[in-house]
């Protein structure tokens, strides 16, 4: 068991796998220091048009459940890795918002907690 009180996560998408309605599986994994706290495996209640909008979604549920509906408060940023580029790029850069708005609220809602430093997001790659 790790004292740390350090929190990250693992964030992953599978974009329009359900063929008969072509909704996407969000899912992710939570530590507080190496004890695993939270995970999840959800199919998203609307249609990503992208896999970028998909990890953006798994993104803002992670967030969601994870600062406050278990209430987790962490002495530091957490750290979410995810591995699709452009859901981390859209989360630190308001130039690719005029490409997004289908998913303006995510967006606003991952987008402020980011500039706010209540969360970073990081990239690793789908292999790892």
């Amino acid at each position: 068991m790790s004292n740390s009180l350090f929190v990250s996560g693992y964030s992953d998408a599978d974009w329009s796998c359900y063929l008969d309605d072509r909704l996407s599986t969000g899912g992710f994994v939570v530590f507080q220091g190496s004890n695993l706290v939270s995970w999840t495996a959800l199919k998203q209640p609307t249609v990503s048009r992208s896999s970028t909008e998909a990890e953006y979604k798994a993104i803002a549920n992670w967030i969601q459940t994870l600062l406050y509906e278990i209430g987790v408060q962490a002495p530091t940023q957490p750290r979410l890795w995810c591995d699709n580029l452009g859901a981390k790029y859209l989360a630190s850069n308001a130039v690719f918002y005029a490409r997004t708005k289908h998913i303006e609220v995510d967006y606003h809602f991952v987008r402020e907690r980011v500039s706010r430093k209540l969360l970073h997001i990081d990239f690793v790659p789908n292999g790892d």
